[in-house]
């Protein structure tokens, strides 16, 4: 099997973090993985907003854990930073394009030894007065939309796979 296929099956969401930053040699390779992502049409729809400073990071992780209707969640797991993944609406296939920057972005956070989990909810995030005061702040369009955070930092846990379902695939 090759390294690539090694690497997809062998991810897993990490929920639990080392407090230390991604090393930033790394992180550049994530980030430009997440812009050669697929996209509808090549329209390369997709935004990317690094957050690593502490306040910013509270305050998304506090609007995320709202969103998820229990203010004293953490679910951002400890992760030292989030990746918002935007993408812009007039683009039909906007969603289509940020989930597959989210692939990306994890894909290659793993083949570097870097942890990362899917964190939902940054729609509902971004639709508050908070969330559209950060994107008018970071210089956001009001045509993108946020597709989901991705956490990334140094793996405080190795997860076990999960069995896959036995119907998964289905050939006809």
């Amino acid at each position: 099997m090759n390294d690539f296929i090694k690497t997809l099956i062998a991810r897993r969401s990490i929920r639990a973090y080392l407090p230390e930053q991604v090393r930033e040699e790394d992180l550049a390779q994530i980030l430009e993985a997440g812009t050669y992502a697929a996209c509808g049409k090549g329209a390369q729809s997709g935004k990317i907003v690094v957050v690593q400073d502490k306040p910013t990071l509270t305050l998304l992780e506090r609007l995320n854990a709202a969103a998820m209707g229990k203010p004293d969640a953490k679910p951002f797991y400890g992760a030292p930073m989030v990746c918002v993944v935007l993408a812009d609406t007039s683009i039909p296939t906007y969603l289509e394009d940020g989930s597959l920057i989210m692939g990306n972005l994890m894909a290659a956070a793993h083949s570097l030894g870097v942890g990362s989990c899917w964190i939902h909810r940054a729609k509902k995030v971004f639709a508050t007065d908070e969330g559209k005061a950060l994107l008018k702040k970071w210089g956001i369009s009001e045509n993108y939309a946020a597709v989901a955070h991705c956490i990334l930092g140094y793996p405080a846990q190795d997860p076990e796979a999960k069995p896959r379902k036995a119907d998964f695939i289905v050939r006809v």
